[in-house]
């Protein structure tokens, strides 16, 4: 990287100076593309960056990455398609531009500038005193300039984004016009959006795919993709007659050339086995003219969102479909969003199954944990994060699961909208022993079936217990649990070996309690909260006054209230048992925080950009 020594930095570069960044880049440039050509071999240039994006809708960004464990950092590749004066990329919580840690590459209409940059409160950005996107080069192609860059999960600035498991937020702005210094770049004027991906994947090994593999294509039927930002599209297959049990091995997405852009996520459902037959159908999944029967087919064969990879099974297992007892008929559902609302697009995007007639060993589950759909968990107004937890618990373990116990390989984790955060931690005898799966940068807008980096073994008698986070500050009522999108769920589906009868494994707050917490808060308040049984437990919540009192009552409530207990098989029929007024598990023992491992400094490094030598950009 070109340092400046001198302890005042210059704005004004030398023209000696200049010519040194721009030879010192070029012999970086050159050295990244002789090692990478030294590090592939025969391997194609692809493999360098495997996971990739396109940041807007249009196409004109595209992010390609790779992930490195033992260095503990991610290596960026951005094509630019269009450059104008520059671009702003970066992370940030929820995609705001404000308070976000940003790599900024800036013209002045001559020279060109790369630096590691913050965002205030305002949206006013600065030079980072520590500069940890480490630019390692830039190329020009016929397709566009390539930038590459690095940056450190950890860096133990403040000012920098700590990036961990789960959802990323990233952000971009691209710079239309010169500017004479970074702090002259206007945020608010820019071009800009975000894109969530799961940045850091895991690096797990690809099983060995059997000889006598098939795949499947469940794809849409050339749809036009309707002129409008948001579609959910459903379209109706079906397995052919007396098709027989197979396992899924493997799935990966089929994204029509062209929209990959728009295509933001897609889910395969099976449909109930106990329906002789399903009516066909293709159109929005919103439409009066869907047939209710479809809402019947809500069992997951596949999920993919974009810029997740193929999805591998373990090579132990495989998921079951065909078969006696399992329905022919497959509902498909892609998720279009438009946000610059393209007319007349045509689309046949889809996921690919890979599936064997050689079954393996175990056939896959998956089970939901976390709560019960039901309204007697609540959210109140004007919280900025109200935690909720969902109980799986020991006694339903011991009762489900093998002695040998099951394996978690895989996990898909779903709330509505205000869903900030979700964790599934895995706890034995009152101490948690692991995290299953957490995003602590949850959006309802990204969901996908991720691999976990390494499998999880759950015996009887332990508790795998979920948390959900909250966000209602932009609402005025409470917010139920329920399957509506205005109200609130907190699921972790967990994909595992073997199967079991157990489908569902979680909790809610005893009703009674509940009713008491109404009497009470019905006690302290001037005004009278029907507490009639004919009021409905939503209508209860609707009418409380949502005073400090109120709030921290219904927290204790749910941090101490005994719980009402699903333990269920797949007929939705509870195992056998006592499972009301269960007491709630107890946690003796917490899971340290991880410490973030920071790099070794690299020694002062000035807070100044480095010159880039890209010739003259371009104007409109």
């Amino acid at each position: 990287r070109m340092q400046n020594s001198r302890s005042k930095p210059c704005s004004c570069p030398s023209l000696k100076l200049r010519e040194v960044a721009s030879m010192y880049l070029t012999m970086v440039a050159a050295f990244l593309v002789i090692l990478v050509v030294a590090l592939q071999g025969s391997v194609p240039r692809q493999s360098d960056f495997p996971y990739k994006v396109p940041l807007d809708p249009q196409g004109l960004l595209e992010l390609s990455w790779n992930v490195s464990y033992p260095q503990q950092a991610v290596h960026f590749q951005l094509l630019i398609r269009e450059l104008h004066f520059g671009l702003v990329f970066g992370m940030s919580d929820r995609g705001e531009f404000e308070n976000a840690d940003l790599a900024v590459l800036w013209s002045d209409g001559h020279n060109s500038y790369f630096g590691d940059a913050w965002s205030d409160a305002k949206g006013q950005l600065h030079m980072d005193s520590q500069q940890d996107y480490q630019l390692l080069g830039a190329r020009r192609a016929p397709e566009g300039l390539y930038l590459l860059f690095r940056r450190a999960f950890s860096t133990c600035d403040p000012k920098d984004y700590l990036i961990e498991d789960g959802t990323v937020h990233l952000i971009y702005g691209i710079l239309e016009k010169p500017v004479h210094s970074l702090q002259a770049i206007n945020i608010s004027a820019l071009h800009r959006g975000l894109q969530r991906v799961q940045l850091l994947k895991p690096n797990i090994s690809i099983p060995e795919l059997p000889s006598d593999m098939k795949t499947m294509e469940i794809t849409a039927p050339d749809v036009v993709i309707p002129s409008q930002e948001t579609t959910y599209w459903c379209y109706m297959a079906e397995l052919p007659e007396g098709f027989p049990k197979h396992h899924i091995i493997m799935y990966e997405p089929v994204v029509t050339a062209g929209n990959e852009a728009l295509v933001h996520h897609m889910e395969v459902f099976q449909c109930a086995a106990e329906f002789d037959s399903f009516p066909h159908y293709n159109g929005p999944c919103d439409s009066k003219m869907k047939p209710d029967r479809l809402n019947y087919c809500r069992h997951v064969l596949a999920a993919w969102a974009m810029g997740a990879q193929a999805f591998y099974y373990p090579e132990e297992a495989g998921l079951a479909f065909g078969g006696s007892g399992s329905s022919r008929y497959l509902r498909l559902e892609i998720h279009y969003h438009n946000p610059l609302v393209f007319k007349g697009r045509r689309d046949s995007s889809g996921i690919r199954l890979y599936y064997t007639a050689t079954l393996r060993p175990y056939d896959a589950g998956i089970m939901e944990l976390g709560l019960v759909y039901t309204p007697v968990m609540a959210i109140p107004p004007g919280e900025d994060a109200f935690i909720l937890t969902g109980y799986c618990t020991d006694k339903c373990t011991q009762l489900a699961l093998p002695s040998a116990g099951i394996r978690i390989f895989a996990s898909q984790l779903h709330t509505h909208l205000a869903g900030r955060k979700v964790v599934t931690v895995l706890s034995r005898d009152g101490s948690e022993q692991q995290v299953v799966n957490a995003d602590r940068h949850y959006s309802p807008h990204f969901q996908e079936i991720r691999m976990l980096k390494e499998v999880v073994a759950v015996f009887p008698g332990d508790e795998l217990i979920t948390t959900c986070t909250y966000n209602t500050e932009d609402r005025s009522r409470a917010t139920v649990g329920g399957f509506g999108i205005l109200e609130e769920m907190c699921v972790n589906y967990v994909h595992y070996y073997p199967q079991t009868q157990l489908e569902l494994c979680k909790s809610a707050v005893d009703p009674g309690y509940l009713h008491r917490y109404f009497n009470l808060v019905n006690r302290f308040n001037d005004e009278e909260i029907c507490m009639c049984p004919q009021v409905s437990v939503p209508q209860q919540f609707y009418s409380i006054p949502w005073n400090t009192f109120n709030r921290d009552v219904l927290k204790s409530l749910y941090g101490f209230a005994p719980i009402s207990m699903h333990c269920n098989k797949s007929s939705a029929v509870r195992f056998p048992g006592e499972w009301e007024k269960q007491p709630l598990p107890s946690i003796t023992e917490r899971l340290r925080e991880p410490v973030p491992r920071c790099p070794p400094a690299p020694g002062p490094q000035p807070a100044v950009p480095v010159p880039l030598k890209l010739g003259q950009l371009r104007r409109d």
